[in-house]
């Protein structure tokens, strides 16, 4: 009997009950989004702003802080530097949502519709091809894990296919260099109505710390049109599962980072 079948059968069932039901998401403990508390901010300190790589943190009219999550690694240095504690370190996934403007901390109203296309064109199952359009390879690393036994994300009835004629889903990594602009859109046209895109980890969402220079554009944002944004460097393999089902509105969608703790109900 070979060795891994054997492994198996000694251990027993190894896949996660969540989200369906209780069971460990697989995350606990690892450090995720920082959570802003611009109420704390102090006049005329800029400190997180002067320190942010990616441009995520800004001022607002008020001298305030605003931290748009689209544009966030999550690297903690704001979290270091900040000498009043507004910002603060926390086990939040990234969140996925419909609406950019989430992601800035903006409540979306499109967010509030009951029903939407994919749910009446898909039901409760998704095909989704994958492409890296200038990606680090870590949001790679995630979606790999998606079908490990842990995670077993086909018994979502979520599955990848390497074909566009087969996809209702495009998942784009990457912050999309010039190089990758065109069969990135050769893809998405060749692909069937109808048909949904996935901007997935910070560089799709906002750019990242690459986005904008002379091989690079910002974001997906205004090459395709998006329909679902899911930041973090990189998101999770729980995140992704997460936000493709409140795509296909089987999950309700959360308003923020600071939401995440419905993770372990």
């Amino acid at each position: 009997m070979p060795f891994w079948t054997l492994t198996g059968l000694r251990a027993g069932r190894a896949t996660t009950g969540w989200p369906l039901r209780d069971g460990p998401t697989g995350q606990d403990g690892v450090i995720g989004m920082p959570r802003l508390k611009a109420e704390r901010c102090a006049p005329d300190c800029s400190a997180c702003v002067d320190s942010c790589p990616s441009g995520a943190l800004s001022l607002t009219g008020e001298n305030a802080a605003t931290l748009d999550y689209g544009r966030c690694i999550a690297c903690q240095l704001c979290v270091e530097i900040c000498p009043e504690e507004a910002l603060e370190a926390t086990h939040d996934w990234a969140f996925g949502t419909r609406d950019r403007e989430a992601l800035r901390g903006v409540t979306a109203q499109r967010e509030a519709q009951a029903r939407t296309a994919i749910e009446r064109a898909f039901g409760r199952s998704l095909h989704v091809l994958h492409v890296d359009a200038g990606s680090c390879n870590g949001c790679e690393s995630e979606i790999q894990a998606l079908n490990n036994p842990f995670y077993n994300l086909h018994r979502l009835g979520i599955f990848f296919t390497p074909s566009p004629r087969f996809a209702d889903l495009l998942l784009v990594t990457g912050p999309v260099t010039r190089a990758m602009r065109a069969p990135l859109e050769a893809t998405y046209a060749a692909m069937p109505e109808p048909r949904w895109v996935m901007a997935a980890g910070t560089c799709a969402t906002g750019g990242g710390v690459n986005g904008g220079g002379y091989a690079c554009y910002e974001s997906v944002e205004g090459i395709l049109p998006v329909d679902l944004w899911l930041p973090g460097c990189p998101p999770n393999p729980a995140a992704f599962i997460d936000a493709l089902l409140v795509l296909l509105e089987r999950r309700p969608p959360r308003r923020g980072a600071e939401e995440n703790e419905h993770a372990r109900d």
